[in-house]
């Protein structure tokens, strides 16, 4: 991501109730869309490694 736009998942379609992301100064910005005021900052790596572990299944024990 080279942009400071906020993009979000072509699969939330009209909806609303999705989350939005963005690259800022270096960081990823996260937000769901419908509570903009409210965002997680966080560095690519570290997004990177969440999301290996939630496709991995590394969370599914605490459902």
């Amino acid at each position: 991501m080279h942009s400071s736009e906020w993009q979000k998942s072509s699969y939330s379609a009209a909806s609303n109730e999705c989350v939005e992301v963005r690259a800022i100064n270096g960081l990823i910005d996260l937000r769901e869309s419908d509570e903009g005021d409210i965002i997680l900052r966080t560095r690519p790596a570290t997004l990177a490694a969440l999301l290996h572990d939630i496709k991995a299944g590394e969370f599914d024990h605490h459902a």
